[in-house]
């Protein structure tokens, strides 16, 4: 049995150069990164040549960019260091403004901060998924901190104007944070151009290690450091870096620059071949697109899609039974029974959220393995609806 994997947007596998990287640095002799020896040089050196690689790839200087545990710590990282250096600053700063379709690692922390004293608000979106920058505009005022907009949406792929809400943020003296994880080789970034003060990745997205993340910290913003020990970082994330998989990183993010626009249209293909495969097999009427349909409003490789009928659950299980991986929504919250919080923020009812599943796309794809897989979930909703 052939197995296809379509659930990228959880973890893309690890490119064989990352790998090669990976293996490289981790069998070197031993050599901690702040070690003056030799050893300690070879070490500060795989991550210099990291950290140079990403700095490319964002458009940004070195020196602003501090490697982190991953995606979830890069937005913990952003939003704690940023709200805790703007109050400090001034008193009055005590607004945070995100939206109802963050990824968890953002709305949590946002709350948590609430928990502290910040004022939260929290944007609605419109059925596609997305802010109104009408209603930012009337958020972010002079007391708000900081203000986190993600760039696309994990579980729909829905684009955030964030130029925009980022010249709001800072017209008003807010630091700007996107977490751009999900984007980030799918769509150009270049910070220098763009009105962000912060922003997170994460390695695992473009076939580097899990385990690994970034946050570009743009020098002079107001901000704190999460963890506190050692000088590592600049100071700005204390403890010994992962050598191997920082090593790793860097080559996933060079390559994931330097192949932006193939990977973009290989994903677009593989997705529309899923959909028309679907539409020919299960009827156009049998099931919708959750997110924008418009593909310059949305992430290539992500295609979310709620079946009539048809409980996601029992879908995917049935799925895997056939060797098709794919996702009922963000892999961080995909065994809790609750529907998706971004579905429900959509305005799509509690029950229609239960019947949506998300496919996501890499280089590792086939137009045949979408066709396959278009059959397959026919087959299945059609025997499901039958009982």
């Amino acid at each position: 049995m052939e197995r296809i994997y379509m659930d990228y947007a959880a973890t893309a596998p690890m490119l064989p150069e990352a790998l090669a990287a990976y293996v490289s640095a981790a069998s070197e002799a031993p050599g901690n990164p702040s070690s003056l020896h030799g050893y300690g040089r070879g070490a500060r050196s795989r991550i210099t040549e990291a950290r140079d690689a990403l700095s490319r790839a964002l458009g940004c200087r070195p020196d602003e960019l501090t490697f982190t545990g991953g995606g979830t710590e890069s937005d913990n990282a952003a939003l704690f260091g940023a709200a805790r250096a703007q109050r400090s600053r001034d008193a009055r700063r005590t607004g945070i403004v995100t939206t109802a379709v963050e990824h968890h690692a953002v709305l949590h922390a946002a709350r948590r901060l609430a928990a502290e004293g910040f004022e939260l608000t929290v944007l609605p979106v419109d059925r596609a998924g997305r802010v109104s920058v009408r209603d930012a505009e009337a958020a972010i005022g002079d007391t708000t901190a900081v203000v986190s907009v993600m760039y696309g949406n994990n579980e729909t792929g829905t684009l955030q104007p964030i130029a925009q809400v980022g010249e709001l943020a800072r017209s008003r003296g807010a630091v700007m944070h996107v977490d751009a994880v999900q984007a980030f080789g799918y769509e150009r970034i270049d910070v220098g151009a763009l009105p962000v003060d912060l922003l997170s990745l994460s390695a695992h997205k473009i076939g580097g290690p899990q385990g690994v993340g970034a946050l570009y910290v743009r020098s002079g913003t107001p901000w704190e450091p999460l963890l506190h020990g050692g000088s590592q970082e600049r100071r700005r994330r204390a403890g010994t870096e992962n050598v191997a998989g920082i090593a790793a990183f860097g080559v996933a993010a060079d390559i994931a620059s330097r192949t932006l626009e193939t990977r973009r249209a290989h994903a677009e293909a593989v997705r529309e071949a899923l959909l028309s495969g679907l539409r020919e097999r299960l009827g156009a009427e049998a099931f919708s697109v959750n997110g924008d349909p418009d593909a310059a409003g949305r992430l290539p490789h992500i295609l979310n899609i709620g079946i009539e009928g048809v409980s996601n659950e029992t879908l995917l299980m049935n799925l895997d039974l056939q060797g098709i991986a794919a996702s009922g929504g963000s892999a961080c919250t995909s065994g809790s029974l609750q529907p998706s919080h971004v579905l429900v923020a959509m305005g799509l009812s509690s029950h229609f959220c239960k019947n949506s599943v998300r496919f996501s796309f890499g280089m590792g794809n086939t137009i045949s393995q979408a066709d396959k897989t278009a059959e397959i979930v026919a087959t299945i909703a059609s025997r499901l609806r039958k009982r």
